[in-house]
């Protein structure tokens, strides 16, 4: 009898022990050391188009007031779609498209916007990747720079900069060249 009573002592106290052992959540698993990777410094050298007239505009404004006398008044939210491109001219080699959006921040004569972009590559070695920028961009200056904050695929966890050069500017168009040095993995 006394074997039969310790039998089922053992038994519970084993299943409790069992039942309140730590486990882990569906959504998460346990951690690990990282191991660091090597990092590659990559050098991008495109031209961005942002056509904002014609019948065929790539960017479009979505949100805010609109001034006939200011093609981007404070407020105004764009969405866009412009062609990358290997040279100035739009008929160059496409290497992707740069599809986002772009906030007028600025009240003053100082002409600025927020930019969220993420350049999409569709050509070379690239083709498939993706770099995120998030960056003021005050496009009054003729140079300037902004901050890459992730990407896709081969881009994967990228930071680096983006400067930009304007090229062309009117009322309806811009002509931008984009040098972008990233590093990642």
């Amino acid at each position: 009898m006394e074997i039969k009573t310790f039998y089922y002592l053992f038994s519970y106290i084993l299943v409790l022990t069992i039942s309140t052992s730590p486990t882990h959540s569906a959504y998460y698993t346990k951690s690990t050391t990282y191991t660091p990777v090597q990092l590659k410094k990559t050098h991008l050298r495109f031209f961005f188009h942002d056509n904002l007239g014609g019948p065929d505009p790539t960017a479009v404004q979505i949100a805010g007031q609109r001034d006939a006398n200011n093609p981007i008044p404070f407020g105004a939210l764009f969405a866009i779609d412009d062609p990358l491109t290997e040279g100035p001219e739009l008929t160059s080699r496409a290497v992707g498209n740069a599809r986002g959006m772009y906030l007028s921040s600025s009240r003053g004569d100082d002409v600025a916007l927020v930019l969220y972009v993420d350049l999409g590559f569709t050509a070379g070695k690239f083709n498939g990747s993706s770099l995120s920028v998030f960056s003021r961009n005050p496009v009054a200056e003729r140079r300037r720079e902004m901050a890459v904050v992730g990407g896709r695929g081969l881009f994967r966890r990228a930071e680096g900069t983006v400067f930009v050069t304007t090229h062309f500017v009117n009322f309806t168009y811009a002509l931008l060249e984009y040098n972008v040095e990233v590093v990642h993995p």
